[in-house]
């Protein structure tokens, strides 16, 4: 059975492509990306398998 850890990112709406890149050249899978609390930034949640 395959065992995750989690992060959750703020992104910075004009470098979302880079953010995104270097998260993912990490081993992380973007899972969802919602509005953050103050309605203007958004939060990105990312999984990768533990280990």
């Amino acid at each position: 059975m395959t065992t995750w850890e989690y992060l959750t990112a703020p992104l910075i709406i004009h470098n979302t492509k880079q953010i995104l890149d270097n998260f993912g050249s990490d081993g992380w899978e973007l899972v969802q990306v919602v509005p953050g609390p103050d309605g203007q930034s958004l939060v990105a949640y990312f999984k990768r398998p533990k280990g």
